[in-house]
């Protein structure tokens, strides 16, 4: 075993030896044991699900929640030969059927979907027939309602433990604490508790804070220091491009990137980075998920992010190919009471909450007792607008309304068309059409069968058009002339989000708002700030050392590179000058002293620093050398 392992190593890695962790990872799992691995960003964790799989029958199930960082590893993997597919929103009923054919009677090795993905029938009853060697959860702190990124979705993942009771389950993550990891265990109902914990430290990135009001000369001054490429995290959009405008000003090559950019228009500016076209980019938190640059040589924090967790995954995008790289925490006035004013934000009261469901339902048209299983076009800022509504408020209220179960804003880019007729079969077979639209319709029901009568499926027009031999525009007009008779409910292929309604629009006094979802989480933000906040201000602790402690509670010794490192460094190398000279300075003192000489006049004769002097002053009075002396 350990001669094949380090062959598969070589033959689609080109490594020699395993990274820390990842062979104990790879053991682990090839003995048949559940795994959660807690391993740093850039850490190598993609290699402890995949070469296991390469080296076993079956396939490994790569639950994930970003389409992007899904298609990056599809793409990484086929270039490697190795036969991979993902299945996601973006794609058409028959191109997810021949996916999954694949999963199922092929020799496709990893299956990578959305958690969302795991409750839709298609996919469950495909699973039945697949052998599935491992599941793989990457992010998995999303599974836990203690950790900083929860996501209900992920808790659909511990039904696949019904479905393959013998298959281990491996578990990622680059930042859980102890409480995030018990919990990630218990959701995935772990046979037995199994942690391999990677170190938290990076011996080449140096941890520092700085503050001040010039953020912006901070960062000219770090770019035009250190070499390379860098990235800004702002945190929002608008500051993305105030920000990327004031760099080209002062002649540096920057490029912004956030979630309301075009796709395509995302595409291509992180193309740009990646190929080094462009040497900064300035960035919501949006940007980096997923994305393989080793050679970052800084990662600057324009403001203090909100958890300590976020800010160690996003700093670690810095220096991954172990040469020495930056972190910097910009700390700016008063960002003590600009984190409080972000939790009250974050946590709207529950009455407003009510509000902006109800709003929102009117604003969709959705009646009481309708829109169940329904998804709807939505912008966000068009409803800010005609409700008079916060953006930040609305966004917050819609995501704990999501973990209450009630909607799911939808924002991946790219969304199909969508269908649901309203009538039966029957009732369609009726209808008075052109040969050219019956041939429409036909090729839609084969293409996209019984299901799109009780459900919204996503179609490929092009695909529709092609089955009938005609072109996409009458596919189109022929949907709307449906949608028009209210004979289908029909959404066109956008780039909007979408909001999708799990549940029928309930009276505004029936909602529920539990408290798990609300004041326990209130209090779990409240904490993640105070973490962070200490982070950023505390000056005598070593940095990486702090990061450690607050991860696994433990601490190593000191990295001597962050700022609070080597200003101990400087203290002390000045301590070890200072008492060099002290025996010197101290003769000079009793020599003046005994001359007749007052503080001042002595003061005028030993040239040093003056705290230097007084202290050795009071240090020979307490020795008794300085008795009989007037000061």
């Amino acid at each position: 075993m350990e001669q094949k392992l380090i062959e598969t190593l070589k033959k689609y890695w080109h490594y020699d030896t395993f990274r820390p962790t990842q062979r104990e990872a790879i053991e682990s799992i090839l003995s048949g044991r559940d795994t959660l691995v807690l391993m740093p960003t850039g850490g190598g964790k993609s290699i402890i699900y995949q070469l296991p799989t390469l080296i076993s029958d079956g396939l490994c199930i790569v639950v994930t929640p970003l389409i992007s960082l899904m298609k990056n590893q599809v793409d990484s993997l086929r270039k490697k030969g190795i036969l991979a597919t993902a299945v996601h929103a973006g794609m058409s009923r028959r191109q997810i059927d021949i996916a999954l054919d694949n999963c199922a009677f092929g020799d496709t090795k990893f299956l990578y979907v959305s958690p969302e993905r795991l409750a839709s029938e298609m996919f469950r009853l495909r699973l039945d027939k697949m052998n599935v060697s491992l599941i793989a959860i990457d992010e998995a702190h999303c599974i836990s309602q203690w950790g900083y990124d929860f996501r209900p979705s992920y808790l659909r993942i511990a039904e696949l433990r019904n479905i393959f009771p013998d298959t281990p389950v491996l578990a990622l993550t680059a930042s859980a604490t102890k409480r995030v990891a018990e919990d990630i265990m218990k959701q995935l109902h772990f046979s037995e508790p199994n942690i391999l914990q990677g170190s938290f430290l990076r011996p080449n990135l140096s941890y520092c804070v700085r503050e001040g009001a010039d953020k912006l000369g901070q960062i000219v001054r770090i770019a035009n220091s250190v070499e390379g490429s860098g990235i800004i995290y702002v945190r929002r959009r608008s500051d993305a491009e105030n920000l990327c405008k004031e760099l080209h000003k002062e002649g540096l090559s920057a490029s912004f990137y956030h979630a309301g950019l075009p796709s395509t228009e995302r595409a291509e500016r992180q193309d740009e980075w990646l190929t080094n076209k462009v040497r900064i980019m300035v960035a919501t938190n949006a940007f980096g998920m997923g994305i393989d640059k080793p050679d970052v040589r800084f990662v600057i924090h324009y403001s203090i992010p909100e958890s300590l967790e976020a800010y160690y995954q996003e700093a670690g995008r810095a220096g991954r190919d172990g040469k020495r790289s930056y972190a910097v925490l910009l700390a700016g006035e008063e960002e003590d009471t600009t984190m409080r004013l972000l939790v009250e934000s974050q946590f709207p009261p529950i009455e407003e909450i009510k509000s902006v469901y109800d709003d929102l339902c009117s604003f969709l048209q959705i009646a009481i007792g309708d829109g169940r299983n329904g998804s709807f076009v939505f912008n966000v800022y068009d409803f800010c607008r005609r409700t008079g509504r916060n953006l930040n408020t609305v966004l917050n209220a819609i995501h704990l309304l999501h973990l209450n179960g009630y909607l799911t804003l939808i924002e991946e880019s790219d969304n199909p068309a969508r269908i649901r007729f309203r009538v039966t079969r029957d009732e369609l077979y009726s209808l008075r059409l052109t040969a050219e639209e019956d041939a429409i319709l036909i090729a839609t029901l084969r293409l996209y069968g019984g299901g799109i009568f009780s459900e919204f499926r996503p179609i490929n027009e092009m695909e529709i058009a092609s089955m009938c031999r005609t072109d996409v525009t009458s596919v189109h007009e022929f949907m709307k002339r449906l949608w028009r008779a209210q004979l289908i409910q029909y959404i066109p292929k956008n780039n909007d989000p979408l909001i999708h309604l799990n549940e029928e629009r309930l009276p505004k006094r029936d909602l529920y708002i539990a408290p798990e979802t609300y004041g326990m989480r209130r209090e779990r933000a409240e904490e993640r700030i105070a973490n962070i906040l200490y982070y950023a201000t505390e000056t005598e602790k070593c940095r990486s050392n702090m990061i450690e402690h607050y991860f696994i509670g433990s601490e190593s010794k000191p990295c001597n590179i962050c700022d609070n490192c080597l200003a101990r460094k400087r203290r002390e190398a000045q301590n070890r000058s200072t008492e060099s000279i002290c025996p010197e300075i101290d003769n000079e003192i009793t020599r003046l002293a005994g001359e007749g000489l007052d503080i001042r006049a002595i003061a005028e004769q030993i040239k040093c620093n003056q705290e230097l002097l007084i202290s050795r002053i009071k240090h020979l009075r307490s020795e008794g050398k300085l008795n009989g002396w007037k000061s």
